[in-house]
């Protein structure tokens, strides 16, 4: 009889371990486009490591994360921009931000007959997204190329047409290279576009870019890689012209991992230094201080300890760097915010 019952409790306990590993504790999440290389390759390794956690993630842009986490239909949200003071006041509970990666946006384009590394000087930059600049043989581009044979053909300019943190990194960088575009555009994750053709996500961009023959726009970086798209060098606050690359995304964090400030909203782009790359920035898990569910609130916080602990191992594969180690170490404390 006490065999029969020790069998039985052996097949109970058997049934709820398959019960929970073929009904994983699900949690759903959104946002921006920018990390969702890096996400997607930790969501699927975390469930592979943690059977009883699944995570969805809808890569849908930083400005739909935003609005579905204030909304209460994802359990989290990811933004390529810090909130606003302004949109954390619009929201009925109290959101987190948590660095994760690093990263950078790149210039890349679709020149005929062009398929070198271009310099690009920040008024150049901010000429073209301006409108101002039009052709690509435009003095302001020819001067930092010289034995580039640039083309009297129209610039075609493309940018995000969603709510993006990628724009929002390429804007607070152009607001910082122009007076022009910080008092006529500005910074944000969705802006009034003086010119060009708007494309969904970084993957629309990018599509829009290998196919429309004179075009610019701008992606993360991983997505030129993938692509294999040319994409440019672009003129630092020192002056240097630097090639995104992990060396220059992490000398631009430099500073700001040294006075990080207690929520995490930090910009880096344009940042002091020779080798600093002037496009980087941080990209942040947006989550609730307070989560009912006790389950939810566990797994959320024990895959933030992964990823700032295994995750970062897996960032400089996917052209990500890796989060400086003061910033590690303050999130790791910070997780006990969530409650």
């Amino acid at each position: 009889m006490k065999k029969t019952l020790l069998a039985v409790s052996l097949l109970f306990a058997l049934a709820l371990t398959a019960g929970a590993q073929s009904n994983p504790l699900l949690l759903n999440a959104a946002g921006a486009t920018f990390p969702y290389p890096i996400y997607s390759k930790w969501f699927d390794v975390y469930h592979t490591q943690k059977s009883g956690v699944q995570i969805n993630y809808q890569s849908i842009g930083s400005g739909g994360g935003i609005r579905q986490l204030v909304a209460g239909t994802v359990d989290f949200g990811a933004s390529d921009g810090p909130m606003s003071d302004e949109q954390l006041a619009q929201a009925k509970f109290k959101i987190l931000h948590f660095p994760t990666v690093l990263g950078a946006d790149v210039p890349t384009y679709n020149i005929p007959g062009v398929s070198g590394e271009l310099n690009f000087t920040q008024k150049a930059l901010a000429g073209i997204y301006l409108g101002t600049i039009t052709k690509w043989n435009d003095p302001e581009i020819a001067k930092t190329n010289p034995g580039v044979s640039l083309p009297n053909s129209d610039i075609v300019v493309v940018h995000r047409s969603d709510g993006s943190g990628t724009t929002y990194i390429w804007t607070d960088f152009l607001s910082k290279a122009s007076d022009d575009w910080k008092n006529k555009v500005g910074k944000g994750t969705s802006v009034n576009w003086p010119v060009g053709l708007g494309g969904k996500g970084n993957e629309g961009v990018a599509g829009l870019v290998k196919q429309t023959p004179g075009s610019i726009g701008y992606v993360e970086l991983i997505y030129a890689i993938q692509n294999n798209m040319p994409y440019g060098k672009v003129q630092n606050a020192a002056g240097k012209f630097v090639k995104a690359d992990l060396a220059g995304v992490t000398a631009a964090a430099s500073g700001a991992a040294k006075e990080m400030p207690e929520d995490f909203r930090v910009s880096i782009t344009n940042a002091p230094g020779a080798t600093a790359y002037p496009v980087s920035s941080f990209t942040w898990l947006l989550i609730p201080a307070q989560i009912q569910d006790a389950a939810k609130r566990d797994a959320i916080k024990g895959f933030l300890k992964w990823m700032l602990k295994e995750g970062q191992d897996y960032n400089e594969g996917l052209s990500y760097a890796k989060l400086p180690k003061p910033v590690v170490e303050k999130e790791l404390k910070a997780i006990s915010q969530i409650q």
